[in-house]
């Protein structure tokens, strides 16, 4: 029998799982992690997710370890079963993270494995899901930090730990970029003769349009990290949000321009870190060619992060 200790969270533990937060979130992205007061709202909701977040109906938090020492942690989310969730996320059970220390001194009575937690804890986990008895049964690794989603390749004990429970990945990969923007190219003049840029609001973040003749033939949106992070040492942090150019203007050099375009605006803002993100595979729900793409972001100065999967599915055990 186990000699851990799995029970609900405490704010107590805030500390402790902030760290355990941390830590995975730094393995991925260099200097990332978050706040306390971060960590404890995405306890309670996602305000970022202002679609997904509603059709949730209800969220637990376990923690594992021993004495007063935390060695693991999940967050659990039950979506509703009917209309007031999306048709993806109807009656699902979802581990949406799932966090343990891998490593842990020998011989130190002090500092316990925390393998025998993680295992006590994943028990804990299905038993929940199989309460709720719903229909479908999903995990990830979706923490509160950005560019750290899915299980990524850094984390090979939690995706052990899954597949160990039934988890199997059936989703895709996505690859995460980094660019420092001094790096990001600036080309001299402009691809297109009478291109212009205009800034505006964009879905993701500022958009910065690529305009010609009056018609826009293209747009980049970066957005930069302000929800409280925790921020790296070496200077604030941003995303692409979106990059897209007309059919007729691609490979023109209109997006490296458009590149350039984010990079002076991000300066500005004393943003020197950008993540962007690719499918390994195919094409994205919004029709962007991911060969294209993985090839472009190299080329323009990213440099590959870690690679993640996401969609991770058991099939729920039969009463």
């Amino acid at each position: 029998m186990s000699s851990a200790e799995v029970r609900a969270f405490r704010r107590g533990d805030r500390e402790q799982l902030t760290e355990l937060v941390n830590s995975h979130a730094a393995a991925v992205v260099p200097g990332m992690g978050v706040s306390v007061s971060t960590v404890l709202s995405s306890l309670e909701r996602q305000p970022g997710e202002f679609i997904e977040d509603p059709w949730v109906s209800e969220r637990v938090t376990l923690v594992a370890g021993h004495r007063d020492r935390i060695a693991a942690a999940a967050h659990l989310l039950r979506h509703f079963p009917d209309e007031r969730a999306g048709t993806a996320a109807r009656d699902v059970g979802e581990i949406h993270w799932l966090l343990f220390w891998p490593e842990a001194p020998a011989g130190n009575p002090c500092w316990p494995d925390a393998a025998e937690a993680a295992d006590a804890l994943m028990a804990a986990c299905l038993r929940q899901l199989e309460r709720w008895g719903v229909t479908r049964q999903q995990a990830g690794g979706e923490l509160p930090v950005r560019g750290v989603y899915g299980v990524p390749e850094q984390w090979p004990h939690i995706s052990a730990i899954y597949q160990r429970a039934g988890f199997t990945h059936t989703g895709h990969t996505e690859i995460i970029y980094l660019a420092r923007v001094g790096d990001l190219p600036r080309p001299a003049g402009v691809p297109v003769g009478g291109l212009s840029v205009r800034r505006s609001v964009g879905m993701n973040g500022t958009r910065l349009s690529a305009v010609l003749g009056g018609d826009v033939i293209g747009y980049i949106e970066v957005e930069t990290f302000e929800e409280g992070e925790r921020l790296s040492r070496h200077g604030g942090w941003a995303d692409i949000g979106n990059l897209r150019v007309t059919e007729q203007y691609r490979r023109r050099g209109v997006a490296s321009w458009l590149l350039g375009q984010a990079a002076d605006w991000l300066r500005l803002a004393g943003v020197d870190r950008l993540l962007d993100y690719a499918w390994l595979d195919g094409t994205d729900p919004g029709g962007l060619d991911y060969a294209d793409y993985r090839a472009f972001l190299p080329a323009a100065g990213f440099q590959e992060l870690t690679r993640t999967r996401r969609g991770w599915d058991r099939t729920p055990q039969k009463a």
